[in-house]
């Protein structure tokens, strides 16, 4: 080998150790990001303007009824207490000038059964009038299964958050359900008036009346 050769060989020796951080970082930069968990808002939906002067959130949740080690809440990126929590801070606004209201959250587990999780949600909304007295409440709940073979930290917590969200769209949609149902007298409009009354069911005065022990046709459900 000529010295020209040599040296250039040497130098090349020398600089694979100054190269080696810089491939590892590239490498580190290749690599995929961990899995990204936004916290659940649900300001996108429709508010629930309540006739009292004040709104609480009362969490009554207990772990009940099963062995501890089936509880996973502790492991989901947002906890279920936490998007009810939200849910309630999002959608209900205070709009009267007098009495309460509390949004308890009564059930929000999630526990781990064969094959892979399990959510269960309730929740009740308590109104009271101006000198205390409870005169109305709606309830909701909501439950949802998830199966999965992963049973990696990463996706038990994928997992998790996926059941929370699907449950969370569950029980908005039964929660105004419920509320616009128990509780249409203390709804407002945006514009702080009441909702329309439910449609009055008419009969003609010539028609037939109706046999003894008939029920009358519901009204129609808003």
């Amino acid at each position: 080998m000529t010295t020209r050769a040599a040296l250039r060989t040497r130098r090349h020796l020398l600089a694979v150790p100054l190269l080696l951080p810089f491939l590892l970082a590239a490498c580190e930069d290749s690599a995929p990001p961990p899995p990204a968990f936004p916290p659940l808002t649900f300001e996108y939906l429709s508010k629930l303007r309540l006739s009292v002067a004040t709104i609480d959130v009362d969490n009554a949740f207990e772990k009940r009824g099963t062995g501890d080690s089936q509880h996973v809440e502790q492991l989901a990126p947002q906890s279920p207490v936490d998007a009810l929590r939200r849910m309630a801070q999002d959608r209900l606004i205070p709009a009267g000038s007098g009495g309460h209201a509390v949004f308890v959250i009564e059930d929000a587990s999630l526990l781990r059964v064969p094959g892979g999780f399990e959510g269960r949600m309730a929740v009740r909304l308590d109104v009271s009038a101006p000198d205390g007295m409870k005169s109305g409440f709606a309830e909701a709940k909501a439950s949802r299964t998830y199966s999965t073979s992963d049973t990696s930290d990463a996706g038990t917590r994928a997992a998790l958050y996926t059941l929370v969200k699907l449950m969370m769209s569950d029980i908005n949609v039964e929660f105004e359900y419920q509320v616009k149902r128990k509780l249409r007298d203390y709804l407002q409009t945006d514009d702080g008036t009441a909702p329309p009354p439910a449609p009055v069911q008419s009969q003609d005065i010539n028609s037939a009346a109706p046999q003894p022990g008939t029920a009358p046709a519901p009204a129609p459900m808003q």
